[in-house]
């Protein structure tokens, strides 16, 4: 069976990832398409390289954009894509515009495709993930969903026969990567921050926290009153807004640090006193290393780390203080995200679920 992954962000490159291996373990042929989505090589290049996944078969080069834009340059170009390599799926991956073109090109050129991460939903339509998602899970032939919540999402949307719990392919890929880091004795990239006391490990992107000056300002001046040094992984959209609008991002606790390779995030923070982030996948490895997390969002489509209380919304600057400074969360053996085995049983799901083409 030919599978063709269509990827262009930096967690749709780590979910890429076992997917690849597990792929090429069940001796199916596997292309990849990189749509360029990130170009910058600390967010697209280091991530294949670290993760060992295979030199994408075909890169878009579409770059940053409006999402209208970025959509259609993807749409663009996906036809001929698809032409040339003839897959008998095409697995899209989460919320992005990438994810969003890539269904609908191969829904009208009439290839199979199959949606990971399916059936996650925030309920928040001024997201433009929220449409990617929910666009992408009706137009998809095979929703894989990562937890029970999904799937209820899913039936709730009349899509129950065509979704399947396989769980969450990001665990796979975080257990790997956590196991090998503590095999080796973890080398933690922050160790020179001077923090004697601890630090946390920030990441801040969506547009609702950084297109609006004010609102940026705002989060940036919380971080910078934390009772830690915070070290935020400054994306290059950032940086600019920053600049663009005179707001320094080295104030107070504040510190500014390019992004990291994807083994270095984990490591550092496997040795932080918590994170704080906008990002849905950076909530979920916080709460699988059993670090707390504070999500600068009104909500999550990660509602289980809420329940489980490793994880805290928190959006205005006290909000943002009374979460990096509560107690510690009460211990818990919980695995609503899987066992680390979901890219194994999202690929036979596909081979299951999806007749190849003629």
């Amino acid at each position: 069976m030919k599978i063709m992954s269509v990827v262009g962000a930096r967690p749709q490159f780590v979910k890429l990832a076992p997917i690849a291996h597990a792929i090429t373990a069940a001796g199916h042929e596997h292309v990849i398409v990189h749509t360029g989505q990130h170009y910058d090589p600390m967010l697209s290049d280091v991530f294949f390289r670290d993760l060992k996944i295979p030199t994408p078969d075909a890169h878009l080069g579409v770059g940053s954009g409006s999402h209208g834009v970025q959509t259609g340059a993807i749409l663009a170009q996906m036809d001929e894509v698809l032409e040339r390599f003839q897959p008998d799926c095409v697995l899209v991956y989460g919320d992005t515009n990438s994810t969003l073109a890539a269904a609908v090109s191969a829904v009208k050129l009439h290839f199979p495709v199959a949606h990971l991460e399916a059936g996650l939903r925030s309920f928040n339509r001024s997201m433009p993930e929220e449409h990617n998602r929910v666009l992408t899970d009706h137009a998809a032939d095979l929703c894989l969903a990562p937890t029970a919540v999904a799937m209820k999402h899913l039936a709730t949307e009349g899509l129950t026969d065509t979704a399947v719990l396989v769980g969450d392919v990001m665990t796979d890929v975080l257990y790997q990567v956590r196991d090998g880091l503590l095999a080796n004795g973890t080398q933690n990239p922050l160790a020179d921050i001077d923090a004697p006391n601890g630090y946390y490990v920030a990441t801040i992107h969506r547009a609702e926290n950084t297109n609006d000056p004010e609102r940026l300002r705002e989060v940036v001046a919380a971080l910078g009153a934390a009772d830690k040094p915070v070290v935020l992984l400054a994306h290059p959209r950032v940086r600019a807004k920053a600049e663009e609008h005179s707001i320094s991002l080295n104030s107070g606790a504040l510190i500014a640090r390019d992004p990291l390779s994807y083994p270095e995030l984990i490591a550092s923070v496997l040795s932080s006193s918590g994170v704080v982030t906008d990002s849905g996948g950076l909530q979920k490895e916080a709460f699988l290393l059993r670090v707390p997390c504070t999500t600068v969002r009104h909500e999550t489509e990660w509602v289980e780390t809420i329940e489980l209380g490793w994880n805290v919304l928190a959006n205005s600057t006290d909000e943002i203080t009374a979460a990096l400074t509560r107690p510690a969360p009460e211990a818990t053996e919980a695995t609503p995200y899987g066992d680390g085995d979901a890219a194994t049983r999202a690929v036979q799901a596909i081979v299951d679920g999806i007749k190849p083409r003629a």
